[in-house]
């Protein structure tokens, strides 16, 4: 026998069989049917650093990608000396001859002393050629951290002990000053000393160089968890029902090994953008007339510009800390989203 028992919330009546009360959950309870996915995403939304800072990157990205176009509306190209087009607008040593490196309406950021490029545009180029290396880095990082790592935990034994002990020997190694000594090495196997060194020689020698000593992290985080993951019973099922080891790591520990992978990467990125503009601030990097984020720092740092033009460090200087700031927030809060274990 049934019978309707009226609700005081507004819910749907519950209905009593037998003696036992089954309350049935009115449709459209947020609770219901929601994927991981979907509650992660929930929480970031609720946390509103984490989507500024999603959208600041977001504005950093759009400017690389538009820098063509932003200079062609704004009429002016990064390559152009305009201390030999314009001389009027210098004095004997190349430095603008108006206030604040030169800024005015025609100028928005000023000219740079020496040769006189454009701030503005060098700014944008500069922001477009740090992230593509930095972006090409992180996915090369990426894809052979999941490769390598995932293949240590999950297969484990020799595979394990072989990749586990080439980690352990490439985290040995000074990173910073290995990237300084390994840089002119890298593009002389391109370029003989005594031709000029092309850009994009330049450009794949960063690559390689930080590829190769930026992996081991991520791959170690991967095989820690990949190693937990394969003794799970959703694992021992799977190999029970016949599955190969390509399919078990393709459709139960690659989908569980997101996470992490995700968290660390918003850490990464930022991390090699830094390390590139490092790299050419000490002139092993980009190098002039290429724009480029630490080749401006490099231009910043010199006397001419010191002496004429402290407003030239200003915008590199403050793009990059936002930029850097904004990235590592957003990895906090994908990481909180994620896990709200974690968050403070």
């Amino acid at each position: 026998m049934t019978s309707p028992i009226e609700t005081e919330d507004g819910a749907e009546p519950v209905v009593v069989h037998g003696g036992q009360a089954a309350t049935t959950k009115p449709e459209g309870d947020p609770l219901v049917g929601r994927s991981p996915g979907q509650l992660m995403w929930t929480r970031f939304k609720r946390d509103r650093s984490g989507v500024i800072s999603a959208y600041v990157v977001g504005f950093f990205f759009l400017i690389g990608a538009l820098a063509p176009l932003i200079a062609k509306l704004y009429g002016k190209s990064p390559y152009t000396v305009f201390a030999d087009e314009r001389p009027e607008l210098f004095d004997s040593a190349g430095v603008p001859l108006q206030p604040n490196g030169g800024i005015s309406s025609e100028f928005w950021f000023g000219l740079e002393p020496g040769n006189g490029y454009d701030v503005f545009t060098k700014l944008i180029y500069g922001i477009r050629t740090s992230l593509m290396i930095s972006v090409a880095v992180t996915v090369t990082v990426v894809l052979t951290g999941i490769l390598l790592g995932v293949t240590a935990g999950y297969v484990g034994r020799k595979a394990d002990f072989v990749i586990s002990r080439v980690i352990d020997f490439l985290l040995a190694f000074p990173s910073q000053l290995f990237f300084i000594a390994s840089m002119p090495v890298v593009v002389s196997l391109f370029v003989s000393p005594r031709d000029e060194t092309p850009t994009y020689v330049r450009v794949v020698a960063l690559i390689v160089v930080q590829w190769f000593l930026g992996w081991m992290s991520l791959a170690r985080i991967l095989r820690g968890t990949s190693l937990s993951l394969r003794e799970r019973e959703f694992i021992e099922a799977a190999k029970v029902s016949g599955a190969s080891p390509w399919r078990i790591i393709r459709k139960e520990v690659l989908p569980n090994v997101v996470t992490p992978l995700l968290v660390q990467t918003t850490y990464l990125l930022p991390n090699f953008v830094t390390i590139e503009a490092g790299l050419s601030f000490l002139g092993v990097g980009i190098v002039e007339p290429t724009p480029d984020w630490g080749q401006m720092f490099s231009k910043a740092s010199t006397e001419l510009v010191l002496q004429n033009d402290i407003t030239y460090m200003f915008f590199p200087g403050v793009s990059m800390i936002i930029f850097v700031v904004a990235f590592n927030l957003l990895g906090d809060s994908v990481r909180d989203a994620f896990d709200p274990k974690t968050a403070r």
